[in-house]
């Protein structure tokens, strides 16, 4: 029955790694003071009666450091896209010339900077916690493997040992992006 444990481990190793790279995503959408497609592409946009993401109605991007260029493939999408810039957390004014929407990003005070580091960390927080709920999971369905008798109790030590190390490591993944995004965030 190890094979039942290689896939339990396996199963939760993968959902882990989705729960980082989901982290990873919310953490580039939160605005550093350089540009980047990333802040705006997954924006919630009003196009037809419907809402789709930003990038999907639009081509994104960077011609310098602090500015975004946003060009619709339909332009009478303009407004919509405008509207919803506006209405965003980003705490932009975008120009519209008529074929294409221009921000430009200023940098960032120190008291907005101190806001973003709390909405980072707790991002992070939310991604240790999907890790950690994987991990319960996936510890759950060990521990009914072995009340089942299949599994004996030191095969169920050592293949919860593997799944703490397995943790660990995606924790450190979510801590290291964190640094990262901090010190984006600090920099001036």
């Amino acid at each position: 029955m190890v094979e039942e444990i290689d896939e339990i481990l396996l199963d939760c190793e993968d959902k882990m790694a989705k729960a980082v790279s989901h982290t990873e995503l919310e953490f580039a959408s939160i605005r550093t003071g350089r540009a980047a497609p990333s802040l705006v592409e997954r924006l919630g946009v009003d196009y037809y009666g419907s809402t789709v993401q930003l990038m999907t109605i639009a081509g994104i991007s960077v011609p310098d450091a602090r500015t975004l260029t946003i060009t619709p493939y339909d332009r009478s999408s303009l407004r919509s896209i405008e509207r919803a810039i506006r209405d965003s957390d980003l705490g932009v004014n975008p120009t519209n010339d008529g074929n294409l929407i221009r921000i430009t990003l200023q940098p960032p005070t120190e008291e907005r900077r101190r806001e973003l580091i709390k909405m980072v960390k707790q991002r992070a927080e939310e991604g240790r916690v999907a890790v950690r709920t994987v991990r319960r999971s996936a510890r759950h369905q060990l521990e009914q493997i072995q009340k089942q008798g299949t599994v004996t109790t030191d095969d169920l030590a050592s293949s919860e040992k593997e799944l703490d190390q397995v943790t660990a490591k995606y924790i450190a993944e979510l801590d290291r992006a964190l640094e990262t995004k901090e010190s984006d965030l600090l920099e001036v």
